[in-house]
């Protein structure tokens, strides 16, 4: 008994590894439109859900750095990991103080590629390879993109035009600066966070998330288009 789960236990590991080293270089292809685990459960499973897949060039720039300055202030600058970060988690841990995510965009990206959605350390030790593979494969404008076009704004509701369509009646390209700093603020909790009816906190949250995308200079430049 013992040795028949040890070896269901190796071919889910193997399957873990095996899956996301194939697939990430497909992902390369700009006309593969990758799906996330959620989006594969909602089907499988007969759920409504909306994702229409747009490019990066299809999405008001304000919302780009908007997400980036509020999820990863530092996604042009690391690795997949910021190992600052991640230290000062580790630290908090060590000395039994609350900790706050070190994840990036690139770890969420795989996460929502690859991996379950609820918390755990194994996923996290999964997350750290799997990013590092991804921004040694990937660039940061095909990274973002494909995170922006999977991530998960309301239950159902996956990538940046499903919701800007769903909350604010407008296509991507045209999100202004207040509706895409909404849209940033919404994703740590989107089951709970509407940005089409922001109450207090979280208009607070959407305004310094304006500002800093405003300022944002060069902590943004790796996903700025040539034509730009």
């Amino acid at each position: 008994m013992f040795g028949r789960t040890l070896r269901i236990a190796a071919m889910v590991l193997a399957c873990l590894v095996a899956v996301p080293l194939v697939l990430v270089p497909v992902y390369a292809i700009p006309a593969v439109h990758p799906v996330s685990t959620l989006m594969l459960y909602d089907h499988f499973t007969f759920q409504d859900s909306e994702r229409v897949w747009v490019g990066l060039d299809a999405i008001a720039p304000v919302l780009v750095y908007s997400v980036m300055m509020s999820e990863d202030g530092r996604f042009c600058e690391h690795d997949g990991i910021d190992w600052g970060a991640m230290s000062e988690v580790v630290d908090a841990a060590a000395s039994g103080e609350a900790t706050r995510g070190a994840s990036t965009i690139t770890m969420q990206t795989m996460k929502n590629l690859f991996l379950w959605t609820s918390r755990s350390y194994v996923r996290k030790v999964l997350e750290a390879p799997l990013a590092l593979y991804a921004d040694a494969i990937l660039s940061k404008r095909r990274l973002i993109e494909i995170y922006l076009n999977i991530v998960e704004w309301d239950e159902g509701v996956y990538g940046v035009e499903a919701a800007a369509q769903h909350y604010f009646k407008v296509p991507a390209s045209r999100l202004t600066p207040r509706q895409a700093a909404l849209l940033a603020v919404t994703l740590p909790a989107p089951q709970s966070r509407n940005p089409a009816k922001p109450g207090r906190g979280l208009s607070r949250l959407a305004r310094t998330i304006e500002a800093r995308a405003r300022a944002s200079g060069d902590y943004v430049g790796c996903v700025k288009s040539a034509s730009r």
